[in-house]
């Protein structure tokens, strides 16, 4: 069940996209928040009846200081993996944020390891096999969503800059239903071959996967069949890898513990898959001329290879909790 709520989030990005992009298209940006703004509302509404009650002697309080400790600094971190003009031109200014989000991060640690309730037990992390489960979620979320953003921006370049399509907001957005499809299929073939094959070899496999969807990327994007196959495989290796990832964290984790474990995951995943966009932005506006409105084409093959980077650490690393594991059933 825990793989598949993951899984759904792939796709719901393949309907939001086109959806939101639409409504945009139809009635502008605000239509597009707004529809965000009902669909977050609802989305709160059905928590805040469908949760069940906190058992007897359970505080049901929300750590609503580590919440918005937590949302400070993950909001600078974000703003500085975005702003290459602070960098270049303020450095003082853009350090000093820097070591104001780190001494955040450090406050927030603080907070949730002497709360009560907890909105994240970081203790969780104390395992070696959940903190590398954590980190190849952390740099795999940053690979996954990097290719995301950069097929669909792709996708709508006019073709006046010597590439891209020219598509609508709307129809680079049906860009994404190959992703959901294929991510979906996976979602639900991943459980049959865990039975067979330990989970962070599925990670493993699951984040060269994603790599062969940034390699097909680099090396094959003139024609629109193309973007579709690269994010086909995208969705396929995010799906596994998705559905993959709870039952590495929940087969080393104690139950009283496993909460903890599974949202501290989840945080990481949103934190990595933002950094994924901004850093992925960052490098197309490096690779933008002056005077020029798009990015050369050149910018999207390195932005690839980094992702291609980021995958071969998060093979890596699961690699290492497999051969982790192994050690420990195997003595």
């Amino acid at each position: 069940m825990i793989a598949l709520i993951s899984v759904v989030s792939i796709i719901g990005a393949g309907v939001g996209y086109p959806l939101a992009a639409l409504l945009a298209e139809l009635g502008g940006v605000r239509a597009a928040y707004g529809l965000g703004l009902v669909v977050t509302a609802a989305a709160l509404l059905t928590a805040w009846r469908s949760m069940p009650e906190a058992p007897e002697g359970r505080s049901a309080h929300v750590d609503v200081a580590g919440a918005v400790v937590l949302a400070a600094a993950l909001l600078l971190v974000l703003f500085l993996a975005g702003e290459r003009n602070l960098w270049s031109r303020h450095l003082a200014v853009a350090a000093g944020l820097a070591v104001v989000a780190v001494v955040l991060l450090c406050v927030w640690a603080v907070i949730e390891l002497r709360s009560t309730t907890p909105l994240v037990d970081v203790r969780a992390v104390r395992h070696p096999a959940v903190a590398g489960a954590i980190l190849a979620m952390f740099v795999g979320g940053i690979g996954m969503y990097l290719l995301l953003t950069l097929i669909t921006r792709y996708a709508q370049t006019p073709h006046g800059a010597g590439y891209g399509f020219g598509l609508t907001t709307f129809v680079a957005g049906l860009v994404l239903i190959p992703f959901s499809v294929l991510g979906f299929v996976a979602g639900k073939l991943t459980p049959r071959v865990r039975t067979r094959i330990a989970g962070p070899l599925l990670l493993a496999g699951s984040a060269v996967v994603v790599g062969g969807g940034f390699a097909l990327f680099a090396a094959a994007r003139s024609d629109l069949a193309e973007l579709f196959a690269a994010m086909g495989v995208l969705g396929f290796g995010v799906g596994g890898f998705s559905a993959a990832m709870p039952g590495v964290i929940l087969a080393v984790t104690p139950k009283s513990e496993t909460s903890s474990a599974m949202s501290f995951n989840y945080v990481v995943r949103s934190v990595g898959y933002s950094l994924g966009s901004a850093i992925g932005g960052l490098i197309l506006a490096a690779g933008t001329g002056p005077g020029h409105l798009f990015p050369d084409d050149s910018a999207y093959t390195t932005a690839a290879l980094v992702g291609i980077g980021a995958m071969a650490i998060t093979t890596l690393t699961s690699l290492a909790l497999a051969r982790r594991r192994s050690s420990e059933t195997n003595p």
